[in-house]
């Protein structure tokens, strides 16, 4: 055996160092690619999942519009929030509610998902008409209107959820 010189044994230090931070990087780099591609996928599964909502074979979503002006925006949500919600929420077959409101038309949508359209429909009119003139009421006070509804319905109908 031949004896090396502090050169040639500096010389393989680094060598060993330069393989070493390859090595850590080539580490690095394949751990970021494979956590970001396992963890990419769960969040658009999530983001898939969050969007997608699962509703019954036989439901169906009510859907309304109704006019509401900017200025009364918070007085409309405050008048379905005193009448409409609470008495939604005491019914049977009641699934949940979306409220949207659209500042270029200046007009609200209701989606309103029912168990199915006979639950929905077997409703009586005079219950309805009765939480109706309470909306009514609290929309006048909050919008200092004096008569009628100053959030009239403007299209009515329904939706079944593919």
């Amino acid at each position: 055996m031949l004896p090396c010189s502090s050169f040639d044994e500096e010389r393989m230090n680094i060598s060993r160092k330069k393989n070493l931070i390859k090595r850590i990087h080539s580490f690095f780099f394949i751990s970021v690619i494979l956590l970001s591609t396992i963890f990419g996928n769960v969040k658009n599964i999530q983001a898939e999942s969050l969007l997608k909502v699962n509703f019954p074979k036989e439901s169906i979503v009510e859907h309304l519009k109704l006019g509401v002006p900017k200025k009364f925006k918070k007085a409309w949500l405050k008048a379905e929030e005193g009448s409409w919600e609470p008495w939604l929420l005491k019914q049977n077959g009641f699934l949940g509610r979306q409220l949207f409101w659209d500042p270029k038309v200046e007009e609200a949508t209701l989606l309103i998902g029912w168990e199915s359209r006979a639950v929905w429909k077997n409703i009586s009119q005079s219950e309805i008409n009765h939480v109706q003139q309470n909306f009514e009421k609290i929309a006048r006070e909050e919008t200092g209107e004096t008569s009628g509804n100053p959030f009239p319905l403007i299209y009515e109908g329904e939706l079944n959820p593919e």
